[in-house]
């Protein structure tokens, strides 16, 4: 089973010269170093986030923090989760993330989405209806501006370009994996037709999560692409606790995360029952294992840890107490 890191640093937000900010709240700093120590104990990936305007101090320019973080990492892989198309200019995110894989050593992941939040549109001033085809076209010149041959031009209806080489060309070939953030039936199986990975969300049951591992799975081997679990990164959050005490805190900050994503997808709080939500690694580190042994028998075999403090201690706790003894007991049953 593969283990990697989903989210992103946290700043907080100055007001009258009184720091305003969020019990979970880090900065740039710690987190740098949180991911540092990931790539030293051992895990895979690292997918950032990109959001606009929550007054949350959320990640905001992904590539630049990852290309910060290809420098002080050797070998864990960099990822988007995921640059919203419909804000940018094709042609300079097809630049940028060309630029972060020859910096990375080939270890850049694009991941893209058309966008979710209703505010971001606001405040970008694009109609929410028009994401689909923006997306589409975007992603369509990023393609041709990394397999073209030499020089080509583009006429569309978003976008206009005339006789340009994009440079410099990445260093996986023919580009670097593109990964597509999706829920339903139809969006799962278009990533697999279109020839992405896919990225699942954290609300997820384990039920519904190792149903849309399924659903990919079955589309490649429908049209004949060639499956390997590495293709679906499914998003858990991680809080693991030693005591019935910080049980008992760790679903109020369970709460308090799916109120906010609540808040910030719906524009309103979205009040739920932790202790029913089986979503999240969140127990022992007994009862992690188990959970984990369960998604991986449903297929599910790539892990993209969110922790809500982004603490090393957590992580290598983590590490020591549920990665060494769930690899081990895979050794041991093999």
């Amino acid at each position: 089973m593969r283990f990697g890191l989903f989210g992103g640093a946290r700043t907080k937000r100055m007001t009258g010269g009184a720091a305003v900010g969020y019990g979970d709240s880090h900065g740039y700093r710690d987190f740098i170093e949180y991911v540092v120590e990931a790539d030293k104990l051992g895990l895979g990936s690292v997918f950032l986030v990109e959001h606009h305007f929550t007054g949350q101090g959320q990640v905001s320019a992904s590539m630049s923090l990852l290309a910060y973080l290809a420098a002080r990492t050797s070998r864990i892989r960099l990822g988007t989760a995921v640059v919203v198309l419909p804000w940018h200019n094709p042609v300079l995110v097809a630049e940028q993330a060309a630029t972060l894989d020859l910096l990375s050593g080939g270890r850049f992941d694009l991941g893209v989405g058309k966008g979710y939040r209703a505010a971001e549109f606001v405040g970008f001033c694009i109609p929410e209806v028009e994401a689909t085809e923006r997306f589409d076209e975007a992603i369509e010149i990023i393609r041709k501006a990394w397999t073209s041959e030499g020089r080509f031009s583009h006429h569309g209806k978003r976008w206009h370009y005339e006789n340009i080489v994009v440079e410099p060309e990445p260093v996986q070939r023919p580009h670097p994996p593109l990964w597509l953030a999706a829920g339903s039936e139809e969006s799962i199986r278009r990533a697999a037709r279109e020839g992405y990975n896919l990225l699942l969300d954290q609300l997820g049951s384990t039920g519904i999560t190792i149903e849309r591992v399924g659903i990919f799975r079955e589309e490649c081997e429908r049209i004949g692409r060639p499956y390997d679990p590495a293709m679906v990164g499914a998003t858990r959050g991680l809080q693991m606790v030693h005591s019935e005490e910080e049980r008992e805190a760790a679903y109020a900050t369970r709460a308090q995360v799916l109120n906010t994503i609540g808040a910030l997808r719906r524009g309103e709080a979205a009040p739920e029952d932790a202790r029913h939500d089986d979503a999240p690694l969140l127990g022992t580190p007994e009862e992690i294992i188990r959970k984990l042994e369960r998604l991986r028998a449903g297929g599910v075999e790539n892990i993209l840890l969110v922790d809500p403090r982004a603490s090393v201690a957590n992580l290598r706790a983590f590490a020591a107490e549920v990665m060494g003894p769930f690899g081990a007991a895979r050794e041991a049953a093999a």
